[in-house]
């Protein structure tokens, strides 16, 4: 007999509502990636103009801290300062003294911000404002901590710009360098015209509200500034604003992008010399008659760094059975690969620029003089000046309303390289194909191996999951429209660029562009095998040599099956091109063709 225990019964409903607030609790522990912080990695210092690619990553993925330039902290100074000072004079300032929106006319204060009453009004306005940030954007959460980091780091280095507070630049810093993330939604809040419900969130880690993980543990954030030493900090002027009308979570990820991507491109430029090399290619169309014939900057770099991928090999030796000329889709490949790195130098120079300056709304300009520009002087920009006073330390300057949080010409660039990756990708697919035919390569692998050897040769790869990848970067290869929906008929807002999504799709074509070059990998690897059996003697040349032996550790090319990992051949071929840049075998990048 089973006995039962009674138990309060409760409403399906509360039922049903309460299994989904488990599962999400549960979901989203389990989902969330924390980083894994690298001992020996440098303080990087934010001056809020040269943040590099690199660094950003330290930041994001590494845990590099971070500490604020003196150049930095002035800055904030003063545009904080200057801000206050419009006020004072009587200057009309979007979303201080006046409204934002269809509020834009709406007086919300008058006179000196630091006066006790309007003080008061303020500091209340902005900690209510930053309570609720965490109830602000849309799920699911963000379940990457690099992604966050990535997105305060940008942030930080930018503020200075926008008339921060000391405490919440400092608040930021903080942050950062005692590894508290807050847990902040995803892009599908955003339209990619500043990232305002990401944001938010941090700004309620930063007064102890909502959640944030620390050193990868999930709790209160009031907990996670306890645990860490921090109190939560009052935020004042336009704070809120200043934190969160930015596009710094679409410029992080932009930046993280062009990062992975030039990782992505170096490697599909060793491979690809593999593959001249597997299938006994002529060089002719990268040598110096073809690239004369058509002068173009980045084909002939492109170009000559193939060729210094081959130096030394046998490709450069005379060879009878050589064929006269390959398919396109090895002749062709470097013009693919060089339109690529073209489009990736546009969006990294982008993505530099957006994580070094400002998009914030208003721009607050500091020493800006009405002679210094023609339209400066006139009536209606003289609206907008301020003359300096105490609160500016007697800094004049301009605060006025802009429309730099529209992300171009970042946004373009981001789809630009989206298609050219997605061009160069045809290319890798269809030369892997042609290795399965003797018309190609010239010989017939049953010619040259025993039986026994093929039997006990690695896999050169699955064609139908390298379509099937292909066919992943076909579906987002495509542009994500813009929009141009007002949220009211009275509405300021009335355009969205949906970065977000574009560079999601970015991100989605360069990872499975990895995976479709770990086929390709697989396939060049299996065919310098080949060429080595049907000749010992010849010489790969050192690059190709280097990162051939390097992956053969992993993966090798003669082992029975029974001693083979237990695991895709496909999935220890990205582990190896994720693990090292190819950097490791060939210099990273030659100079760059100039602009």
């Amino acid at each position: 007999m089973v006995f039962h225990t009674r138990r309060p019964r409760r409403s399906l409903a509360a039922a049903v509502i309460g299994a989904v607030f488990a599962l999400a609790a549960a979901g989203s522990a389990a989902a969330y990636t924390p980083i894994v912080p690298a001992a020996g990695v440098r303080a990087v210092t934010l001056t809020g103009h040269d943040l590099t690619l690199d660094q950003l990553v330290e930041i994001a993925r590494y845990g590099a801290k971070v500490q604020l330039a003196p150049e930095a902290v002035a800055r904030a100074r003063d545009t904080h300062g200057l801000l206050l000072e419009a006020a004072a004079e009587g200057v009309a300032v979007y979303l201080f003294n006046r409204g934002g929106g269809n509020g834009r006319e709406n007086v919300t204060f008058t006179g000196d911000p630091t006066a006790p009453e309007n003080k008061a009004r303020l500091e209340a306005n902005q900690l209510r404002a930053f309570q609720n940030g965490p109830r602000a954007g849309a799920g699911p959460e963000q379940e990457d901590e690099a992604a966050v980091r990535a997105m305060m780091a940008v942030r930080a280095n930018t503020i200075s710009y926008d008339a921060p507070s000391p405490q919440l630049m400092q608040g930021l810093v903080d942050l950062l360098n005692h590894r508290i993330t807050p847990v902040v939604q995803s892009s599908t809040g955003t339209v990619g015209e500043a990232d305002i419900g990401v944001m938010q969130a941090v700004g309620g880690a930063l007064v102890g509200r909502g959640e944030a993980y620390l050193d990868g543990v999930r709790m209160p954030a009031a907990d996670a500034l306890a645990k860490a030493g921090l109190k939560p900090i009052q935020p004042f002027g336009v704070d809120n604003i200043a934190l969160a009308w930015t596009n710094a979570y679409l410029a992080s990820r932009a930046a993280m992008l062009a990062y992975d991507a030039r990782s992505l491109l170096e490697w599909t430029d060793l491979v690809y010399a593999i593959d001249l090399l597997g299938m006994n290619s002529s060089i002719t169309p990268l040598a110096a008659p073809t690239q004369l014939n058509r002068p173009e900057p980045w084909l002939n770099w492109h170009a000559a760094r193939i060729l210094g991928m081959l130096k030394g090999s046998y490709l450069l030796e005379a060879d009878p059975k050589r064929i006269i000329q390959d398919p396109d889709s090895l002749r062709a490949s470097s013009i693919r690969g060089a339109s690529a790195w073209a489009a990736w130098s546009e969006l990294k120079d982008a993505a530099l620029v957006q994580i070094n300056s400002s998009d914030h709304n208003p721009t607050v300009r500091v020493g800006l003089k009405p002679t210094d520009s023609w339209e400066l002087s006139t009536p209606q920009m003289m609206q907008y000046y301020v003359k300096g006073g105490p609160l500016s330390g007697g800094k004049s300057g301009y605060v006025v309303s802009t429309a730099n949080w529209d992300p171009y010409p970042l946004a373009n660039r981001v789809e630009a390289f989206t298609i050219a990756l997605a061009n160069l990708d045809v290319a890798v697919l269809q030369r892997t194909f042609r290795f399965s035919n003797p018309f190609h390569t010239g010989i017939d692998p049953n010619t040259v191996l025993s039986a026994e050897v093929r039997a006990a040769a690695a896999p050169q790869g699955n064609g139908t999951t390298a379509i099937a990848v292909f066919g992943e970067v076909e579906a987002v290869m495509n542009p994500a429209p813009p929009q141009g929906i007002a949220s009211d008929v009275q509405s300021t807002s009335d355009l969205e660029s949906n970065t977000p999504i574009k560079i999601a799709k970015a991100q989605k074509a360069v990872d499975y562009s990895l995976q479709l070059l770990a086929h390709d990998l697989m396939t060049g690897a299996w065919w310098l095998d080949l060429r080595k059996a049907q000749d010992p003697k010849r010489d790969l040349g050192p690059a190709a040599t280097a990162a051939w032996s390097a992956y053969r550790k992993l993966s090798p090319w003669q082992a029975p099956a029974a001693q083979r990992p237990d695991r895709p051949a496909q999935d220890i071929a990205v582990e190896f091109l994720k693990a090292q840049r190819a950097a490791a075998f060939y210099p990273a990048l030659a100079s760059l063709p100039s602009k």
